[in-house]
């Protein structure tokens, strides 16, 4: 019959070999004395190829002196520096390979000494899942690193635990500034209590308002502009508590586009009912003018009723007249379009404005002698000109000064992306500018709409712009108006050039160059319009200058900030950014005293004296200018002393 103590030990063999985890006996000398199934499944071993052999056999190379120094060390001092602790090794099998595993030794005393109990665990599982954990964080953290839209974590009580690059590029502020802070610090003051309220009444009540939905809002960057954003929140929970992450998509660029596109879309369809109502309303004035040539034929022995027949045809044709520009401006007019030199053709129509505008205007024509070809209708261009010379006349109504340039200009991809109907390439400009009252904006945004007028009833049928507006569409270009209240108003428009023409004819191109005064010097180009920049950079380079170019004062300063050389500032006067070109002028010359500078603007010389624009020792080109003009003036400016 099996003793008390016997079974014990059955019971206990059979702990030891059913258990998952590997369980090894040593004695004190580091021989194995147990080696059970799990530890045979670990390292790979039979176990009677391990008991009597030393313990080092299942570990790595490093390891094997260790284990000698702690073993000798508890043998001469009794310190446990692995006794009763647990502690993550590395484990060697059979073949070599090594796997990560959790050691717990005991310590039993027998009679002839000590022997010591490992509890194996194996580790390479938990490894794996840490490893793939670590890597699927790190990847996590890529994406929302090098994501293009705003990623931003918070926490219940709405403050900020992670601000990803693309929101700080979008709010200018650096993570550091952000985390740790409350949301609301990228908001309008407008959305702060909105979203209080928001959080407040979701962890009461679980009601989803913004939760898991996108909408548009408005967020508000660090030097307190504001823009228009996509957000959406997803929720998710971490130690029990909510965390909200948001994705923000920036839609200044969207906004910008779906309202030129509304505009456009705006002036097609008003285009095409002013094209139906201008042909039906054609046959109906055919019916009346012919009805009243033929009625005053008949009523000659009356002529009290034949002048009433000739009001009606007058009339008639006055409306014919409007109806032709309603057709203009839809693009529905038949036109008659060959190759133009535009400087030849508005040099005619300067002789016709001489005599048709008042006595107190005075007109400026510029030419760009190398001007390309255009392919157009010259009656409709010459109308396009003469409209506009009329309004100009009209907003000067104590005089002025009406300028019509021409230059060549090159649309690009860029100035496609702020008017996405332009088509980038090569184009002639032909500009008209007056110093005139102006318009403010709420005036602008109509002025090329039909029938809209600032006149007087009466004084105007407010189809002039709208015809040009159609003339130049069907015409393939693209037509711009610049005005600003108290300075004038200039209108350009944009025809495509003839290049092949052009290329036919270069000698005599060079030829007129020839002559120009160039330099080497280094000039500083500050120019806010994209393609009048673009141009002052061509003509500038073609005359040999080596050319720095800057968009408003602030990009000027901050070139001038560095060690580049410079000789000329060539700068427009009105620009946008809070300071124009005599104060730009003024504080480049504070840090580079030899610094010259010419002054150009695209308002009349008069105008800038006027408004006390224009001192008397400023260098001075006004817009629009030749390229003789730039060259001469550009070598005037460097002769003189800047000490002067």
């Amino acid at each position: 019959m099996p003793t008390v103590k016997n079974t014990e030990a059955a019971w206990l063999r059979a702990v030891v070999e059913t258990a998952v985890d590997g369980v090894i006996l040593i004695d004190s000398r580091g021989r194995v004395l147990l080696f059970n199934p799990a530890c045979e499944k670990l390292f790979q071993y039979r176990a009677d190829e391990v008991i009597g052999s030393n313990v080092k056999m299942l570990m790595p190379g490093h390891y094997r002196d260790e284990h000698d120094r702690y073993v000798d060390n508890f043998n001469r001092t009794g310190e446990r520096k692995i006794i009763g602790v647990g502690r993550e090794v590395v484990g060697q099998r059979k073949d070599g390979s090594t796997f990560p595993m959790d050691l717990s030794v005991g310590e039993a005393k027998q009679e002839d000494g000590s022997i010591f109990v490992g509890i194996i665990h194996d580790l390479t599982e938990r490894e794996r899942t840490e490893r793939a954990l670590r890597e699927s964080a790190a990847r996590l953290r890529a994406v929302v690193d090098t994501a293009v839209d705003g990623v931003i974590l918070i926490d219940a009580h709405g403050n900020v635990l992670m601000f990803n690059p693309a929101c700080e590029k979008l709010f200018h502020y650096t993570a550091g500034e952000v985390i740790g802070k409350n949301v609301k610090v990228l908001m309008p003051a407008s959305y702060r209590d909105e979203h209080d309220g928001y959080i407040k009444n979701y962890r009461e009540t679980g009601h989803r308002k913004i939760i898991g939905i996108g909408r548009e809002v408005m967020g508000q960057r660090k030097d307190g502009t504001t823009f228009p954003m996509d957000l959406s929140v997803g929720e998710t929970k971490h130690e029990g508590e909510f965390i909200f992450a948001g994705i923000i998509h920036d839609l200044t660029d969207r906004k910008r586009t779906e309202e030129q596109l509304a505009q456009a879309q705006k002036m097609e369809m008003v285009g095409q009912l002013s094209g139906g109502i201008a042909h039906d309303f054609n046959n109906l004035l055919t019916v009346i003018v012919g009805n009243a040539e033929f009625l005053g034929d008949q009523l000659k022995s009356r002529e009290d009723l034949r002048r009433l027949a000739e009001d009606i045809g007058r009339a008639g044709e006055r409306g014919a007249e409007l109806t032709q520009r309603l057709l203009a401006f839809s693009r529905r007019q038949t036109l008659r379009p060959i190759a133009i030199d535009c400087n030849e053709l508005i040099g005619s129509v300067h002789k016709l404005l001489i005599r048709t505008l008042r006595e107190d205007i005075v007109i400026n024509s510029v030419f760009e002698p190398e001007l390309h070809p255009v392919y157009a209708d010259p009656g409709q261009l010459e109308s396009a000109i003469l409209n506009l010379s009329l309004n100009a006349q009209d907003a000067m109504t104590s005089g002025g000064r009406l300028s019509i340039t021409t230059a060549n200009a090159s649309l690009d991809d860029q100035y496609q992306s702020l008017h996405p109907e332009v088509r980038p390439g090569d184009y002639v400009l032909i500009a008209i500018t007056d110093n005139g009252e102006g318009m403010p904006k709420p005036v602008l945004d109509k002025v090329f709409e039909p029938f809209f007028t600032t006149k007087e009833v009466g004084k105007g049928s407010g189809l002039g712009l709208s015809m040009v507006y159609g003339f130049i569409k069907q015409s393939n270009g693209h037509v711009s108006i610049y005005s600003e209240p108290g300075l004038g108003t200039t209108v350009r428009m944009y025809l495509p050039a003839l290049m092949s023409k052009a290329l036919e004819e270069p000698a005599p191109r060079r030829a007129k160059h020839a002559d120009l005064p160039s330099g080497r010097e280094a000039v500083l180009v500050v120019e806010d319009d994209p393609f009048v920049r673009s141009h002052a950079i061509r003509s500038l380079e073609s005359l040999g200058y080596r050319v720095t170019a800057a968009v408003d004062g602030n990009d000027a300063l901050q070139k001038l900030g560095t060690d580049i050389h410079i000789d000329v500032l060539f700068t427009d006067i009105v620009m946008p950014g809070g300071f124009n070109g005599w104060e730009l002028a003024a504080r480049a010359r504070q840090t580079r005293p030899e610094l010259r500078v010419l002054l150009t603007s695209g308002y009349a010389l008069e105008t800038l004296i006027t408004h006390k624009r224009l001192r008397d020792h400023d260098a001075i080109l006004t817009k629009p200018y030749r390229k003789v003009e730039l060259a001469r003036r550009l070598r005037e400016v460097l002769m003189i002393n800047p000490q002067q």
